[in-house]
């Protein structure tokens, strides 16, 4: 589960870091907001959350969820399994939180300029929130 989770993440921050730039590039080039931005914008919305989901399993099986709950003061004195059994879970749903606003405002928005702003900021806070607290040691063992 734990490999599932950590090459979906990859995708996961592949397609944030695209739909950011997209929608700054739609922004600052004031293009109109076509399909295929839509399309970018649902893709990363749908990936970010079979992520937090495959991410959840995960989690209440992990030995940190494990740790948290036999012994919390031990887990939060230790700074790398602080990491893993609070910190990465609660930004990452954060995160996700972001990403899912971004989505739910920009249907609102009636100008192209105000689609690409709104993916701007809450996938851009998404985005930022992810790489703050992924596990890097982890990843590139």
């Amino acid at each position: 589960m734990i490999d599932i989770h950590s090459y979906w993440a990859y995708l996961v921050v592949i397609l944030l870091v695209i739909a950011v730039v997209n929608a700054i590039i739609g922004l600052t080039q004031k293009k109109q907001f076509t399909d295929k931005d839509l399309r970018i914008g649902l893709f990363t919305l749908i990936v970010s959350h079979i992520q937090l989901l495959i991410g959840l399993g995960w989690y209440f099986m992990s030995p940190w969820y494990k740790a948290l709950k036999a012994d919390a003061g031990l887990v939060m004195a230790d700074k790398a399994t602080r990491l893993l059994a609070v910190e990465h879970p609660t930004m990452m749903i954060l995160a996700l939180v972001f990403i899912t606003i971004g989505w739910s405002k920009h249907k609102k928005k009636t100008t192209d300029t105000a689609k690409f702003k709104t993916f701007v900021i809450f996938y851009g806070l998404g985005l930022v929130f992810i790489l703050s607290k992924i596990p890097w040691t982890n990843w590139f063992n």
